[in-house]
Formats: C-alpha cells, structure tokens, sequence
C-alpha cells in the first residue's frame, strides 16, 4: 500500500522521533510513505486566525502537491495538519463560492480527491491481526493510558472516526501489543497546545489534570497520537511537577513507538532516547531496555 505522506513542520523538527518510529512501523506492515513533494505549513493555529481563505488554501495547495502526483490516500500524522486537511477537504465539498476562490489563488484546481487518514485509521483498516503478525515482543507490565487529545474526533462532522467521546482506536492497538490500557476519563481532554505562548498557565493547568488523572488511574505510562501533546506533557513535565509540587515522572510515548518495540526495533531507532521523561526505569522493568 502506498500513501502520501505529510511530515509537517513537528514531524521535521521537535517531533522527529514520531517520524522516525511511524516510518519504522509503516515499514514493518508494507506500508510505503511517499512524502509530499515542495510541502509548506499547513497553517494550523495561526493561518486561521489571520485569513480564513488562507487557513484553506495552505492545507489545499499541499493536498494539491498530493492528487498531481496520482494519490488519492494521504496520511498527516499531526492532529493539527490532520484537522486543517479533513476542514479544508469539507468545507470545499460544501461551498462552492469558497472553492471557487481557491481556484482562483492557485494553477492547479483540486478536485478533492484526496482522503486524509491519521496512521491509527490506517492500521486499523489494515486488520488487527496484521498487527499482531509482526510482534516479536509482548507489553506485558506496560499499564498505558492512550492519550487522544482534542482534534483527534472532534468535530464528528470533519473528522469521521472513532467514538467522539470515549473512543479506542488506541486502546485496541496497544491492547494488540500485550500491553493493559487504563480506563480513565481525560483521554479527550485539551492539553491546551494553542495556548502553548500566549497563556502557558492554562497549559500547565490542563497539562497537570492530564497527568494527574493518568496517574491516579494507575497509569506508568500515557501514549499519544500527536507531537504537540508529546510536547506539552513531556517537555513541561518538569515544570508542572515544580508548580504543583509533585512528582509524575510518567514517559510520554507515541504510539508508533510502543508498536515499534513489540515489533523489536531498538530503542533507538524508534526515537526514544529524545524524549525528555525517560522511560528507561517503566521500561526496562518489562525487559524492553
């Protein structure tokens, strides 16, 4: 199977050991990532607070780039880049003056055929047992808390997967691995990434309540599905505990990167010696380091 790949600025930066450990996985399943040719931001966060045309013309042009090069399945690891592909692909199907703008800004008129998926929806529609193939090494001892955040489901109308509410994409894959998952209720909670510079209080607030809840629920690990929660409840993990005067030291693993280990990749080719709480301890208490 051969996707279209959209890296994004995390993937390409602070988020690189997701890219690292999704490609590894990809790999492992026959899956072959071809990244978007002359890519550029999607405008999350920012494009849709300056321009609305603007928040819908970056994510077109790169699913543009995508659709002239013959692929009609484009995979966007980031929940951000996710919701702006899955907006803009909407919003066209539905409003013809805006669509008919957009063909006015570029060369190349999209025909909307490009379908956005996130990595989860793809390997689940490649079947659990495939996953299950490729183990080589079991969880057992891991108790996860799978981590969804905000944008992963929401709205229900754009995005088109899971239980809005209470879903377990996740948790079926991890359960998959040999790995328990915790049942909690703060998988869908907002971390508060937009807020990441204008109101970091906020962040550390909703941060705290996340790995709080995680905890409490006895959790020794949280998965993600995104680099900018990877960011917030790793790198301000350390801040959180100094403002809140406790201590977590829970790793904030994607998910790509659980599934990379039961594969049996090194720890280091996953990525895992970047992140900022280290897992050595969660671990290697299981024999995974």
């Amino acid at each position: 199977m051969r996707y279209a790949y959209f890296p994004g600025c995390s993937l390409s930066s602070s988020g690189y050991d997701y890219n690292l450990s999704l490609k590894y996985v990809a790999k492992a399943l026959g899956i072959d990532l071809a990244e978007v040719k002359d890519w550029v931001c999607c405008g999350a966060s920012s494009a849709h607070a300056t321009s609305h045309l603007l928040s819908i013309a970056l994510p077109v042009l790169n699913l543009s780039h995508a659709e002239k090069d013959g692929f009609d399945k484009l995979i966007a690891p980031c929940l951000a880049c996710l919701s702006r592909f899955k907006a803009a692909n909407v919003e066209l199907e539905h409003d013809a003056d805006l669509k008919k703008k957009i063909h006015e800004v570029f060369d190349y008129k999209y025909q909307g055929k490009v379908r956005v998926y996130h990595p989860l929806e793809v390997f689940l529609e490649m079947g659990i047992e495939k996953i299950r193939e490729r183990i080589r090494k079991k969880l057992k001892g891991l108790k996860v808390a799978c981590y969804y955040g905000c944008a992963l489901t929401r709205p229900p109308k754009v995005c088109q997967f899971d239980n809005v509410e209470d879903p377990q994409s996740m948790d079926t894959i991890v359960k998959a691995l040999g790995a328990e998952t915790i049942d909690w209720s703060f998988k869908t909670e907002c971390c508060g990434v937009s807020m990441t510079l204008t109101r970091s209080d906020m962040v550390l607030k909703l941060s705290n309540d996340i790995l709080r809840e995680a905890k409490e629920a006895g959790a020794n690990a949280i998965t993600v599905a995104c680099p900018l929660c990877q960011a917030n409840l790793d790198g301000r993990q350390r801040q959180i505990e100094e403002a809140y005067k406790t201590r977590y030291g829970i790793p904030i693993l994607y998910f790509t990167q659980l599934m990379g280990l039961a594969f049996g990749a090194y720890p280091k080719e996953l990525g895992i010696q970047k992140l900022i709480t280290s897992p050595r301890e969660v671990l290697g208490s299981v024999g995974l380091m």
